[in-house]
């Protein structure tokens, strides 16, 4: 068999014209991207080696310039082509790409020995990015150097007490520069700076929605697949079911999904799966129960490498076999996300090569299929506004992230079915109380971690030798980076009264305190 062709997903139709966001190597670049989308504006993430015969062609509705942590005259500073500026396109500068303008069109720049890094205020002259906003504004800065001269018929119209320029435009060449970063949310006024340079700027409609993405996809799937039979493989995840309900909205019945059902979900997972898409969407199911398969295939294995391994190669012999059953099918559906794309080069024309980690269970990588991937333009956040639109459940919508190994890393030492059964169960109580405190939303990941060692315990008035659970539960933007949550004093009471009282096999509950870095989110 050949490997999987993983085929270029053509261009966005015409109408959704993009914002092209050239990454000049600053930490925020892909939040540009998802706040320009979060605008209703469709935006894409481009590398600065892009050339002005590939932007022409994409006929964007503006240029934004990213941040970047090098100074404008370091040897080995990303540069754009000048001749980007000539095009016409309105294109608004942040931070280092401000001073990367600046620069290209005669300004100068300079390490002026005033720095500014965090809360700064900004004192607003005039300019079409503040229109509508207060003269005085808290913003977000991070810089060494500073724009001492703006371009040549540019105007200064913002300024802080360290940095007189602190935003310039050229309203008649459609050139626009901030040096603090509208972008995160320390800058409060940054969205509608945004805004203000998308729509009175660029003149970009706002259409980019869940309905219209669905209704593009749809067209898109219709027009790769034809009337050919696409297999999936069901997870449970939000990703692999939103990109399921799409399929299935396009094709109906030429779409199979196999849900390959491990024994290391969290409790009810499966059956919930297999309701929402056999009961409630009527998708063809196909469902393998297949936990005695992998629990003999983890028996006497604690290494959390040796457990993945393990797991990933019998989920491919099982997909496989069933996939056999099927006959002939040509195309398989992934959930591969925009964020897997950027993260393996895509970006930069690699589109191809998506790392393996983001198939879907670790698919086979010897199948004779052709991808289809609904999903390859959307950051996560939108996966779960088109999940809404399609009806997908609010449980399975908002679902936290959960590894494709499933529980078998939350055990850390062998997976038992005892093992397994237990730690369900102490995540199910967890889980239940923080939804009950209405905090699940709040929080990236909340779930139980079950290390197979025992320790000594009293419960009445015996000594117990018992397993320890413990609580992870972080807040993140995006899993990059992650701090531990300050859960209340009283709810975490509750959870560990709970559990200790309902879990005959638990007598003692930890609370993990650590960030990542140093720390990772989950234990393995």
């Amino acid at each position: 068999m050949g490997e999987v062709v993983a085929l270029p997903q053509p261009e966005p139709p015409a109408e959704e014209r993009p914002v092209l966001v050239v990454d000049l190597g600053g930490q925020y670049s892909q939040l540009i991207a998802r706040r320009v989308r979060e605008c209703r504006v469709y935006s894409e993430l481009v590398g600065h080696g892009v050339t002005p015969e590939e932007v022409r062609a994409r006929n964007p509705l503006a240029l934004v310039l990213s941040g970047g942590p090098a100074s404008v005259y370091a040897e080995v500073a990303p540069r754009i082509d000048p001749k980007l500026y000539e095009l016409g396109v309105p294109t608004l500068g942040i931070c280092y790409g401000m001073q990367l303008m600046a620069r290209d069109l005669g300004g100068s720049v300079e390490r002026t020995g005033v720095s500014e890094f965090g809360k700064t205020q900004v004192r607003v002259h005039e300019g079409a990015l503040f229109s509508g906003l207060p003269e005085e504004q808290t913003t977000w800065m991070s810089h060494r150097d500073s724009v001492t001269a703006p371009p040549a018929g540019a105007r200064v119209v913002a300024g802080s007490e360290s940095t007189p320029i602190a935003a310039f435009e050229h309203a008649e060449r459609k050139l626009y520069g901030v040096q603090f970063h509208p972008e995160v949310v320390h800058t409060p006024c940054g969205t509608e700076v945004l805004k203000n340079f998308l729509y009175s700027v660029a003149d970009a409609p706002a259409t980019w929605t869940a309905a219209a993405v669905i209704e593009e996809q749809v067209e898109r799937i219709r027009a790769q697949v034809g009337s050919q039979r696409v297999l999936c493989a069901l997870s449970g995840g939000v990703d692999s079911a939103v990109a399921a309900l799409l399929v299935h909205k396009a094709l109906g019945d030429q779409l199979t999904c196999v849900f390959v059902d491990h024994g290391l979900l969290r409790k009810d997972e499966a059956a919930q799966v297999v309701e929402t898409f056999r009961g409630h969407f009527h998708v063809p199911l196909i469902h393998v129960d297949a936990e005695e398969r992998f629990l003999a295939r983890l028996e006497g294995v604690d290494d959390p490498e040796e457990k993945r391994t393990r797991i990933g190669e019998e989920f491919i012999r099982v997909f496989e076999a069933e996939s056999r059953k099927l006959g002939a099918v040509k195309y398989l559906v992934q959930g591969t996300l925009y964020s897997d794309v950027i993260e393996s080069g895509g970006t930069d024309g690699v589109a191809a090569k998506i790392k393996s980690h983001h198939n879907v269970g670790g698919l086979p990588e010897e199948m004779e299929m052709e991808l289809v991937e609904p999903l390859r333009l959307l950051f996560k956040d939108e996966v779960r506004r088109v999940g809404e639109e399609l009806g997908l459940p609010e449980r399975m919508v908002w679902r936290h992230p959960f590894p494709g190994p499933g529980l078998a890393i939350r055990i850390i030492g062998e997976v038992t079915h005892e093992r397994l059964e237990i730690l369900r169960e102490a995540d199910s109580i967890l889980l239940d109380e923080i939804r009950r405190a209405g905090l699940y939303r709040e929080l990236w990941q909340c779930f139980a971690v079950l290390p197979a060692i025992r320790s000594v315990g009293v419960q009445g008035d015996e000594r117990t030798y018992a397993y320890p659970i413990v609580i992870r539960a972080v807040t993140s933007e995006d899993a990059m980076t992650a701090d531990w949550a300050r859960l209340p004093y009283d709810l975490l009471e509750t959870i560990s009264s709970r559990i200790i009282n309902e879990i005959p096999a638990v007598n003692r509950v930890a609370l993990d305190i650590s960030s990542k870095p140093p720390s990772t989110i989950e234990w393995e």
